[in-house]
């Protein structure tokens, strides 16, 4: 069993940056990937940032060139990096691995005031 939970959410002004952890307990499958995944109110979850197994990263084109996703390589925690915030970026961002099992954190809001 794994398990997720993520910290660091809050409120920022915009233009601001914040930074996300996902601290991961339980054992990790060797071929798992791990992302952030972010649900915007009135909207779909949709995927923000993945770190493959092969340490590859993903961004999503609306995130790309101002989020990092960063991860230790026995992936006992995930980060994300976020600058230059908009009030757009306002969602639950969640942490997820999956491969071997499918498992999520439970969330952490961030707010970007204009």
């Amino acid at each position: 069993q794994v398990t997720l939970v993520e910290s660091g959410g809050g409120l920022v002004q915009a233009g601001g940056s914040l930074t996300l952890s996902c601290s991961v307990s339980g054992t990790v499958g060797r071929f798992n990937d791990m992302g952030w995944y972010r649900r915007a109110p009135g909207k779909q979850r949709e995927m923000v940032a993945i770190l493959s197994s092969g340490r590859r990263t993903m961004y999503a084109d609306s995130v790309k060139g101002r989020f990092t996703i960063s991860g230790d390589i026995l992936r006992t925690t995930l980060s994300l990096q976020m600058n230059s915030l908009t009030p757009e970026d306002t969602a639950i961002y969640y942490c997820r691995t999956w491969g071997s099992g499918d498992f999520w954190g439970q969330g952490t809001q961030v707010t970007v005031s204009s």
